[in-house]
């Protein structure tokens, strides 16, 4: 049986390795790929380099930036997509609070302290507390912004402070789609969720106990567990959790 396109997309100041449980352990029944979001300063363009370089039909998950320019590949191409994962994702406008504290990294990745912003003020946000002693997860987030760079995370930033509001294109999602968080995610909390679970017609939502927000890092075989199910199954109706 020919196996399913599978693109991933990574959220800010991530890369591949947020996906690599998932990348290894779906690849019986999937085409697995990650495309680059570091290359575009605006979620429509990502979207726009996403799709061009996409298979024609393809399954699409994203989690936090990578679920805003998911949402944005609904907007622009809905018909190539035949099912949608959104993982610890925000469908609304940038808040005035965010898009300040987006211009201070900014300006301390250009002031030379770009290493700063992950280990000093993203981490605590990114995971529990309970796996602020993991070193292994640790290092592999801290090793995913420097691999991303700074020239990357400006452009990255610049575009979530101009994001679209993509509550209007909930309504016209109509391919299966999984809504999923982890369960102590702070910097996407429950209710975003809800909001889309709600507003999309053929979603369910799932809720990954004993995880912050890069979900699929922190506990990642229970996301793949959840994507085997959805690239599986047509009908999320039937899904249990």
């Amino acid at each position: 049986m020919e196996k399913a396109s599978l693109l991933l997309l990574p959220g800010t100041l991530c890369n591949q390795r947020l996906w690599a449980h998932q990348m290894q352990h779906l690849s019986d029944i999937a085409d697995v790929k990650v495309p680059d979001l570091t290359r575009d300063d605006s979620i429509e363009d990502m979207a726009r380099t996403v799709l061009r370089e996409a298979p024609d039909r393809f399954a699409l998950a994203g989690l936090s930036m990578g679920g805003i320019v998911s949402l944005e590949i609904m907007r622009q191409a809905p018909e190539r997509v035949t099912a949608l994962a959104l993982l610890d994702s925000n469908p609304l406008p940038a808040k005035q609070e965010q898009k300040k504290t987006w211009d201070g990294f900014i300006a301390m990745a250009r002031e030379g302290r770009f290493l700063e912003i992950t280990e000093k003020h993203l981490l605590p946000t990114l995971i529990r507390q309970e796996s602020i002693n993991n070193e292994k997860l640790v290092s592999t987030i801290i090793k995913m912004a420097k691999e991303v760079g700074k020239e990357a995370m400006i452009r990255q930033m610049t575009a979530l402070k101009s994001r679209p509001d993509a509550r209007e294109v909930l309504g016209t999602i109509s391919c299966p789609t999984l809504v999923m968080l982890g369960r102590q995610d702070v910097v996407c909390p429950l209710h975003l969720h809800e909001l889309l679970a709600e507003n999309i017609p053929d979603a369910h939502l799932v809720i990954v106990e004993e995880s912050g927000h890069l979900s699929s890092l922190e506990q990642p075989q229970a996301v793949t567990a959840v994507f085997r199910y959805w690239l599986q199954r047509s009908e999320p109706s039937s899904w249990e959790t």
